[in-house]
């Protein structure tokens, strides 16, 4: 596969961008590449490189594409969006309308505020949650990842862990002091803070961790954690960014019955395009400026592309409730197909799955937790990631990733996908031998 012009772009791009991409994971270093793809266009299941390749997309902007790229009854609404204008600075209607159709969707959220970003929506939700118990500390988990604002970076997941280290450089002593980071799916050591610290002003969880790979969740550890949050008066604060709209039209919550106090959201409910947005019950949001005290802005919150966009996903998903039989039934399907490979070259590797997304980890024991994740091979992924992209698949860059499984992957699609996989267990089957 000829990728001359990736390489010479990302040659040029070094020069002007830092390690050439604009966000880490797209480096394609954790897997040993010496240089990314760039990508030109995506058309429903398809990306397309600067060099003409094609490729079976398994990312799908990291989670958003449940419709794929460029879905024709979203792509109409777009062009038609972007003849009114780009950007006001003032409020629309259809900002009012993808709020109430968020809050048809989620019984948890009585008020919704847009950002431009899930990461500022993650960063803005605890703020509030400070603001409301008059308290500091936030709890997070370890591998979880919430974006990149400084108190939630700490021991964070996805592009930090895909680079050997959990912190990034630039975060103050007293922010670390008060992030208190605990490992996922211990309850007890959530207790024991919990009864001793009076500090605590919230807990932000992935419900469905996706960020250290798929981490498959306990319904029990959730309502636990409900349970304690609520006596203590600590905000419960539910990261959907990957989960909301993907797992099910009302996100992880509904699948696990479990009420959070604000959920962060990303941009699925923008149908891909650049937003985010956090809410939850009236009496905190109703804190924020400007019927409150606690401070968020942003020019571009509730762009009217974005939002224009967001209404017909959501509306399509709210309407079609057949996708997310099909999404899943999908991914079931090719998951099991995976571990009857797994099982005819006998390799060390095991599957997490949730409904429409998974993660192959190279280890022959399940991967329950973050250190089980971070103790798989990290050669046999790269062999993955190699002779994936060699038979036309784009698959995380990273094994701390998700793969995502979209409405408009078809059985071509996923018969390419299964032929790759066993190419690439006869390799690692072969290195054993």
């Amino acid at each position: 596969m000829n990728t001359d012009n990736s390489r010479k772009i990302y040659e040029k791009a070094k020069k002007s961008i830092p390690g050439g991409v604009n966000s880490p994971v797209r480096a394609f270093q954790s897997v040993d590449k010496e240089y990314p793809i760039f990508i030109q266009s995506g058309n429903g299941s398809k990306l397309y490189d600067e060099d003409g390749n094609e490729y079976v997309d398994m990312i799908g902007s990291w989670g958003p594409m449940i419709l794929g790229h460029n879905y024709p009854k979203v792509m109409e609404v777009v062009r038609r969006e972007l003849e009114n204008g780009t950007s006001f600075g003032l409020p629309t209607k259809k900002e009012v309308k993808l709020a109430e159709l968020v809050k048809s969707c989620f019984p948890s959220i009585e008020k919704l505020r847009l950002t431009t970003s899930g990461t500022e929506a993650a960063m803005a939700s605890v703020r509030v949650a400070r603001a409301f118990t008059g308290k500091n500390k936030i709890i997070k988990f370890e591998g979880c990842y919430h974006g990149h604002s400084d108190s939630l970076l700490v021991k964070a997941g996805s592009g930090l862990l895909t680079f050997a280290h959990q912190d990034s450089n630039g975060i103050t002593e007293g922010v670390v002091k008060d992030t208190i980071t605990l490992p996922f799916g211990d309850f007890e050591k959530l207790k024991e803070i919990l009864e001793n610290d009076n500090d605590i002003a919230c807990v932000i969880i992935e419900p469905i961790p996706a960020n250290m790979g798929i981490i498959e969740t306990e319904k029990e550890y959730l309502e636990k954690v409900r349970e304690i949050t609520k006596e203590k008066n600590v905000v419960l604060i539910f990261d959907e960014v990957i989960s909301g709209f993907r797992v099910s039209l009302s996100g992880a919550q509904k699948v696990f019955g479990i009420i959070p106090d604000l959920t962060v959201l990303g941009k699925i409910i923008g149908g891909g395009y650049p937003v985010g947005g956090f809410g939850g019950k009236k009496e905190i949001m109703d804190l924020i400026s400007p019927v409150g005290n606690v401070y968020h802005a942003g020019t571009l919150s509730g762009n009217p592309i974005s939002v224009a966009a967001g209404i017909e996903t959501i509306s399509i998903l709210k309407e079609n409730p057949e996708i997310y039989e099909n999404v899943n039934k999908k991914t079931e399907n090719l998951v099991n197909k995976i571990n009857e490979l797994i099982k005819k070259y006998d390799v060390p590797a095991s599957v997490n799955h949730f409904r429409s997304l998974f993660t192959i980890f190279f280890s022959k024991e399940k991967v329950k937790t973050l250190e089980d994740a971070m103790n798989t091979n990290d050669e046999f992924y790269s062999i993955y990631f190699d002779t994936m992209l060699e038979n036309g698949m784009i698959v995380p860059p990273s094994k701390y990733e998700a793969h995502f499984i979209s409405y408009v992957h078809n059985d071509e699609d996923v018969e390419k996908l299964l032929k790759g996989v066993e190419k690439t267990f006869q390799k690692i089957a072969e290195k054993l031998r």
